[in-house]
Formats: C-alpha cells, sequence, structure tokens
C-alpha cells in the first residue's frame, strides 16, 4: 500500500504483506494467459525464496513511461524488475507486451514462450541474480533454462533450440 507521505499511521495499524502470494496484473491484455499460469512461473523461479512479488503486463506507453523514469531510456523495454526493500516483498516485474511481442515474433517462438522467460527472468532479478558480469549471466540464464524445462518450453539462449 502506497501511502501520501503527509498521512500519518499508528505503528501496528497496518497489516504486513503475506509471504508468497502472487498478484498478477493485466494492463495490457495478452491472448492465451492467464494468472494461474504466471503465479506458476514465478512459484517456480523464486524456488525456496519467499516474497510477495506483483507482475504487471503493461501497454507500450505504459513500458515507456516506466523505463523512462526509472532507466532513464525513453523507449520500451521488454522486462523491468523492481526488487523490494521490505521484509515479506519480493517485489515487482512490468513486462510489455508489445515489445515481449514483437521480440518472439523477431525470434521465432510463441509468445507465451517468451512471456514465461521474462516472467522468470525478472523473478530471478527478484531473488538477486543479475548478469552484469560473464560469471552472473551464466549461472542466471542456467537457471532460467532448468525452470523453463519444467514448463516444456526451450532454452532461450540456445540457438538451436
Amino acid at each position: 500500500m502506497a501511502l501520501d507521505p503527509k498521512t500519518e499511521v499508528e505503528p501496528d495499524s497496518y497489516t504486513p504483506h503475506p509471504n508468497n502470494e502472487v498478484w498478477v496484473e493485466f494492463g495490457a491484455l495478452t491472448e492465451n494467459l492467464d494468472a494461474q499460469q504466471v503465479t506458476a512461473w514465478v512459484e517456480a523461479a523464486r524456488a525456496s525464496r519467499t516474497g510477495t512479488v506483483c507482475v504487471r503486463f503493461v501497454g507500450e506507453e505504459e513500458g515507456r513511461s516506466l523505463n523512462s523514469r526509472f532507466r532513464k531510456i525513453f523507449d520500451a523495454t521488454n522486462v523491468l524488475a523492481f526488487p523490494a526493500h521490505e521484509k515479506g516483498i519480493l517485489g515487482d516485474i512490468a513486462i510489455c507486451i508489445p515489445t515481449a511481442a514483437q521480440e518472439a515474433l523477431n525470434q521465432g517462438k510463441s509468445l507465451t514462450s517468451h512471456l514465461a522467460h521474462l516472467v522468470v527472468h525478472g523473478t530471478l532479478h527478484l531473488c538477486g541474480y543479475d548478469h552484469n558480469m560473464v560469471e552472473e549471466a551464466e549461472k542466471m540464464e542456467a537457471r532460467e533454462a532448468q525452470v523453463l524445462r519444467t514448463f516444456g518450453f526451450d532454452d532461450p539462449y540456445n540457438q538451436n533450440g
């Protein structure tokens, strides 16, 4: 719950977020995707990590706005992850449907498999994975491929399928 900075709240008057809850919001619609699928992808990726995760599927305008505001890049990107610094919350993930759909088309894969990859990728960022250095990237990519295989999806980093 975002509070207005002027609002004062008694310390014991709030309800903590339950661990492991997954919220899925469709700010932009996509065919053949439901909240249960998305929740399963998040749960598989976070493994033993606990904390609430919100996944929001956004349109081009919202994706561009988020990327501009938080990364100073004035174009939409496929996935943004916002780790939380609050007990019981892992963070938020925003996935831009039009960008993801174009990438899936360009890569010759289904939109569902690409969205699964982006959800897993974003969730792993919330769990502390990164890909800034080669060794970190290799660990993250291996974990992504492992999780995606459990759902019958191909390794997104294998050029042969």
